[in-house]
């Protein structure tokens, strides 16, 4: 792969990645601040569970890819911007939801079309995927920069509701148009990387046109008691996972933690996931298998959500956040190589297609509801305020988790690689 194409692709996922984290790691205080349900978030995740069908065939069958994603980051990006400005719970849902269906087939393309351009896919795509997860790092580090000096907040939220009403309307408002550039950001960093698609190496659609539905294929490995108790099991967790995009920001604003700083502390997770992914996963994964891989990683988001319960500080808590970058590897991607290890050559990629279906679409669609649920049981009102005990509501995700690392202990056995005929 030549220098140019190769700088061009990680560009490409570093701005991919940094879009979303921009916006998502953030989405949480400025939910609650707006006085949105947490699960508005929905929208996102059933988009992902949609897009499939509809953004990706239409990449597959009518236009360049390339082309495709240009338009797709210009009008998401404009999108954006607009989604700054709404006040209104429904209509921000829908226009969430548009987007998302705008946004979320250019995940899946922009990893396809590195595959398409690639000579050796082994050995390039995962040094210019690393530049996805440097592109969510940047993020959290850019919005802090953003918020302490470029737009920096006049007070904070807390000092707010200290204040009179008609003080209070008046600094929530400039106090949500600072923040609001959590969407405006991002918006036109994808219109700039909606022109920077265009440059892009052609990339015309398959004359062999695939089927929408082919991942249903993979509906045959659940025969196997293994794959249905990893299928189950995977589904839970990613049920669980909103408790720390969502949830853990506005909990570290209770805790007293400046506004500005939370989107690095949300992105320290990267660093060991970084870690997990180019060194851990290579010495560990081998000499412990997938079955304590796996139980290893939802162990870890167990002890994550109990050390965000018992928290009493910020300063405690952060430093728990990084067990989610392992958790994340040794659970998502070692499923992956779970997948590939059991699926026949001829069902492997629509396996995979499953699996994010069941966990990116259905799970996480699913969490955001949980979520609001959960918060809610935990949730007195006072008067006027509303008090969350945040011990209870991480309570539930703590015992869910270690609940699945003891059923993949006791329940699930270690796959055996199957031999393939070589052709």
């Amino acid at each position: 792969m030549s220098l140019s194409l190769r700088i061009r692709f990680s560009a490409m996922m570093f701005l991919q990645y940094l879009i979303w984290a921009a916006w998502f790691i953030n989405l949480g205080p400025y939910l609650d601040h707006r006085g949105f349900s947490s699960d508005l978030v929905s929208a996102f995740f059933l988009a992902s569970l949609i897009s499939p069908f509809i953004g990706g065939q239409i990449a597959d069958r009518y236009l360049p890819t390339q082309l495709f994603m240009g338009i797709s980051q210009i009008v998401g990006g404009i999108l954006l911007i607009f989604l700054a400005k709404i006040a209104n719970g429904v209509a921000f849902w829908w226009l969430l939801f548009l987007y998302s269906m705008i946004y979320a087939p250019t995940l899946a393309l922009s990893n396809s079309i590195c595959f398409h351009h690639m000579t050796d896919k082994t050995k390039d795509f995962g040094a210019i995927r690393v530049w996805g997860t440097l592109g969510w790092i940047a993020a959290g580090l850019i919005m802090t920069f953003l918020w302490t000096y470029l737009r920096p907040y006049p007070v904070t939220w807390t000092e707010i509701s200290a204040m009179d009403a008609a003080a209070q309307e008046v600094q929530r408002a400039a106090y949500l148009n600072v923040e609001s550039w959590l969407f405006i950001l991002p918006g036109i960093v994808s219109i700039v990387y909606g022109l920077l698609c265009f440059s892009l190496p052609h990339t015309p659609p398959s004359e062999e046109k695939s089927n929408p539905w082919a991942f249903l294929e993979a509906f045959k490995l659940l025969k196997d008691k293994n794959f249905a108790m990893f299928i189950v099991i995977a589904f839970v967790v990613s049920t669980q996972l909103m408790f720390f995009f969502i949830t853990m920001p506005v909990f570290l604003e209770s805790l007293k933690m400046n506004r500005q700083i939370i989107p690095t502390a949300m992105v320290t997770a990267q660093i060991t996931e970084i870690i997990s992914m180019y060194l851990l996963m290579r010495l560990l994964v081998p000499k412990i298998g997938i079955r304590f891989s796996m139980a290893a990683a939802a162990l870890a988001w167990g002890l994550l959500y109990g050390a965000a319960g018992m928290g009493e500080a910020w300063q405690l808590v952060v430093p728990a956040l990084l067990l989610h970058g392992f958790a994340y590897v040794f659970f998502f991607v070692v499923g992956q190589v779970y997948v590939d290890t059991v699926a026949s050559p001829q069902i492997r990629a629509s396996a995979q297609g499953f699996i994010n279906v069941v966990t990116i679409g259905l799970g996480m669609y699913l969490s955001s509801y949980f979520v609001s649920w959960v918060t809610g049981m935990f949730t007195t009102t006072t008067g006027a305020a509303a008090v969350i005990n945040y011990r209870g509501v991480f309570l539930v995700p703590c015992v869910l988790m270690i609940a699945c690392a003891l059923a993949f202990l006791l329940f699930f056995k270690e796959p055996e690689k199957k031999e393939e005929a070589a052709a």
